[in-house]
């Protein structure tokens, strides 16, 4: 099983309480599900707005358990931002 980090950023990071953290998933889907076992609530609510970045690139509208993660990669995770 791959093992990632998550980071969370603005919105995220405040609903998480921390910067980042490691996951053990072989998808995107996995390692959100295990990010909502472990962050109930608030966090919850920020993901459903956020948009997600796997090892610098953009997901998208792809469905999140096609989008496969690496060994030592990284998923950033991106509430929307204002201003430009």
């Amino acid at each position: 099983m791959p093992k990632v980090t998550v980071r969370y950023w603005a919105a995220a990071k405040a609903a998480a309480g921390v910067a980042e953290e490691p996951y053990e998933a072989a998808t995107l889907a996995e390692a959100l599900d295990g990010v909502r076992e472990r962050h109930p609530g608030e966090l919850e609510r920020v993901l459903r707005r956020c948009s997600f970045l796997v090892d610098g690139d953009p997901v998208g509208t792809r469905g999140h358990e096609t989008v496969r993660l690496a060994d030592g990669g990284t998923v950033e995770v991106l509430p929307p931002f204002a201003g430009g």
